[in-house]
């Protein structure tokens, strides 16, 4: 009993660990975005609340959090109030499986990956949720179009990623960020240029931010699907944006950059791996949705859905087939045969060495099968060439 407590608190303690900088982060990245878009234009941003305005952040989780939640007389109001909690728990949920470094990770689990994108499409029924809760025409219809635009640009990222895991070889994200280690030209960037870029745009695009915020367009839709929110509601929302747009960032980061390695590799001091330089990848795609927002205007609605469906999708199922004829043509091999090889199990290529030998007819009986493969499970051992060998004839 005390030791399921021990492990349930120091999950606990790993969970706020990776909470409380991220919410942080968030408060943060609004200042930021502020301030940099009031760089941009020549203008101050917000310099009044605490020194050149770095409370700004607090000021702003205030007084969101003391304004009224005013619910709307005809709205569902447990749908109303379970949309933003449908956006916001799948957008923190998915940073359950980031790893900062090859030890920094709350849970390595094998199929990272497709738990990321699991949690990224559960977000969008909070936003459908929330337009059709209000019992508002303008919110319903920014909710179809934002459902629409997440729907069409998840696709685009999908395929984006399956780039990554031909030449990666695995769904776990530590072993992706481990296939692209040996510097800057070992990264996934340079094989899968055009993925890298139609994931980073579809991520955009996915987040509702500009130039694809067509979903909030003030001078159309009054802000879209949350038209009738306020106060913490509000915020819930504000926060899971952000929230995903830090995640697409580090996304970007360990699946196309490296994540924490060097772009140095092999240079003393600085071409050793760490968090700083997977935090400093992040970082720079955090600032590139800065500088998109304050650079293009807004696409048209159609723009935005015959560039996702017709321009972007074809790009990345072209470029699917292309990173296979890497990976089958030895062009970008990733990780070796002898690798995936090394990492199965003595207790799995034992026992298949031993079928295979029964399959040739050497005379055992089923018994003394038996006893050899328990013989064989009872002790470590490394694994054989002959039962690797049989392992791959088999398709075990």
């Amino acid at each position: 009993m005390m030791e399921q407590l021990t492990t349930l608190a120091w999950t606990m303690a790993k969970i706020m660990a990776i909470m409380t900088p991220l919410i942080l982060t968030v408060a943060y990245f609004t200042f930021a975005e502020r301030k940099v878009i009031g760089y941009m234009q020549s203008r101050v941003g917000p310099n009044r609340v605490g020194p050149k305005g770095l409370f700004q952040p607090f000021a702003d989780v205030f007084k969101l959090l003391l304004k009224e939640i005013i619910i709307p007389a005809n709205a569902n109001r447990f749908l109303f109030v379970l949309a933003p909690l449908l956006t916001l728990v799948p957008a923190f949920a998915a940073w359950a499986v980031v790893p900062f470094s090859d030890w920094l990770v709350l849970a390595d689990i094998d199929a990272g990956l497709l738990y990321i994108l699991a949690m990224t499409s559960i977000g969008v029924y909070g936003v459908i949720v929330g337009g059709w809760a209000s019992n508002s025409k303008y919110a319903f219809l920014g909710s179809l179009r934002s459902a629409a635009q997440i729907i069409s640009y998840e696709i685009a990222m999908g395929f984006a990623l399956v780039g990554v895991i031909i030449l990666s070889g695995s769904l776990n994200l530590t072993r992706i960020v481990e296939a692209q280690a040996g510097g800057i030209f070992n990264w996934f960037w340079l094989p899968l240029l055009p993925l890298f870029v139609v994931y980073f745009i579809s991520g955009v695009a996915e987040t509702n931010r500009a130039p694809f915020d067509v979903a909030e367009g003030e001078s159309e839709i009054v802000a879209g699907f949350h038209v009738d929110y306020s106060g913490a509601a509000f915020s819930l929302f504000f926060l899971a944006e952000y929230a995903n747009m830090i995640l697409i960032s580090a996304l970007a980061s360990l699946l196309f950059l490296g994540g924490w390695m060097s772009p140095f590799a092999g240079v003393p001091v600085i071409g050793e791996p760490g968090v700083h330089w997977f935090l400093l990848k992040t970082v720079i795609f955090m600032f590139m949705y800065l500088w998109l927002r304050a650079t293009f205007p807004r696409y048209r609605y159609d723009q935005i859905m015959r560039l996702g469906w017709k321009v972007f999708i074809p790009i990345t199922i072209v470029w699917i087939l292309v990173a296979g004829v890497f990976r089958v043509t030895g062009l970008y091999p990733g990780p070796s045969a002898t690798e995936s090889a090394a990492a199965v199990p003595t207790s799995v290529s034992a026992p298949v060495d031993r079928v295979a030998t029964l399959e040739a007819g050497s005379g055992k009986t089923l018994a003394a099968f038996g006893q050899e493969a328990s013989a064989s499970t009872s002790h470590r051992a490394e694994p054989s060439t002959t039962g690797t060998r049989m392992i791959r004839v088999h398709g075990v």
